[in-house]
């Protein structure tokens, strides 16, 4: 082999490792939770109560001490349902459709924070609850980034993409939504009933199919 040849296939044997590296992404599985407006904390915790931070998440975001009861209409309450931080513009619910049938709900997949025509659901405190008539979602399956991460992978924000799962029961996960912000941490995240349904557990890794 010649000279220019052998660095032609350096070359390309290279490439190959970094493309292989940049494709492969973390994965967090999301439990349920919930997200609380400002008028919301009050009446479930009382007036001008702030949640206590136990754990920093990704864009600013911390796990609470605090969690709720969670009712649906089978009157089949979820208990201990965590309570994430800061404050939102509007409460959010998030479950998993094996809750949600526990619940008697039927909530739709929709991306956080896109609460129109969502579920309802009551929210309960130990100063009191609330009943909302939208907020309760199972959230899209979805990948966080930041910018430069998005221009490696090639993809932009609120892009669809398809990832690949390489676990004992893995396959293709399809409709996965790309978020990218400067405060996003590489990382995907799916709900536990996909998680369980895949055989993946936390920082398992996908390969992303743009």
């Amino acid at each position: 082999m010649d000279q220019s040849a052998l660095v032609d296939l350096i070359s390309k044997k290279v490439l190959e490792q970094i493309n292989s590296k940049k494709s492969v992404i973390p994965i967090g599985v999301s439990a349920r939770h919930v997200h609380l407006c400002r008028e919301d904390v009050d009446k479930i915790f009382g007036k001008g109560y702030e949640l206590t931070p136990i754990k920093e998440l990704m864009g600013g975001q911390y796990a609470a001490k605090e969690t709720v009861t969670i009712v649906g209409t089978k009157l089949r309450p979820i208990e201990n349902v965590r309570v994430l931080g800061p404050i939102r513009e509007r409460t959010q619910v998030e479950v998993s459709k094996t809750d949600a049938v526990r619940l008697g709900l039927n909530p739709p997949v929709k991306p956080s924070g896109d609460l129109d025509n969502t579920a309802p659901i009551t929210l309960v405190g130990p100063k009191g609850a609330i009943s909302l008539d939208n907020g309760c979602i199972i959230a899209m399956r979805h990948i966080h980034m930041s910018s430069e991460d998005a221009r490696e992978y090639g993809v932009k924000d609120k892009q669809i993409v398809k990832v690949r799962v390489s676990s004992d029961r893995g396959g293709i996960l399809t409709n996965v939504l790309v978020r990218v912000h400067e405060s996003y941490r590489l990382e995907m995240h799916i709900d536990t009933d996909e998680a369980n349904a895949l055989g993946i557990k936390c920082n398992d890794s996908v390969e992303i199919l743009v």
